[in-house]
Parts: structure tokens; C-alpha cells; sequence
């Protein structure tokens, strides 16, 4: 599933995880409610993100559905 973040003053991040959008949804309420620094999430090649909460400006979280490959009649 892919994700994608605006971070103010910077640009936008974007990956795919493996994690469904419901862990990936409450990870960044949990940190955004907290009052936490940042929020910690990881790519599915294994890469980690660490995420200042005070500069997020939207998170974008796709769907746990596969893509569908061929033609639409």
C-alpha cells in the first residue's frame, strides 16, 4: 500500500508498506494525540522513516486492495 506525507517547508514523502492502513492510520494518530516528536514508520524494502509530527501537513494512506492488471469492458 502506498503512503504519502507532506512535511511543511520540505517536500513530499512517499513509499510502499507492508503494514494494512488501519496500523499505518493509528500509528500517526497515536503519535499526533501523544504530543509526540515524531512518528516512526517503515517501507516494505525495509527502510525506516522517522517523521517530525510538527511538520506534517497531510497524510495520504492508499488502500490494503491489490491493483487490478487488464481491461475494463
Amino acid at each position: 500500500m502506498e503512503i504519502r506525507i507532506g512535511i511543511a517547508n520540505s517536500r513530499e514523502l512517499s513509499f510502499d508498506s507492508n503494514e494494512t492502513a488501519d496500523a499505518v492510520k493509528q500509528t500517526i494518530v497515536t503519535a499526533l494525540d501523544n504530543g509526540a516528536n515524531h512518528v516512526t514508520l517503515a517501507d516494505a524494502k525495509g527502510a525506516t522513516y522517522l517523521i517530525p509530527t510538527a511538520g506534517i501537513t497531510f497524510v495520504e494512506v492508499g488502500t490494503d486492495q491489490s491493483r487490478r492488471v487488464g481491461f475494463v469492458a
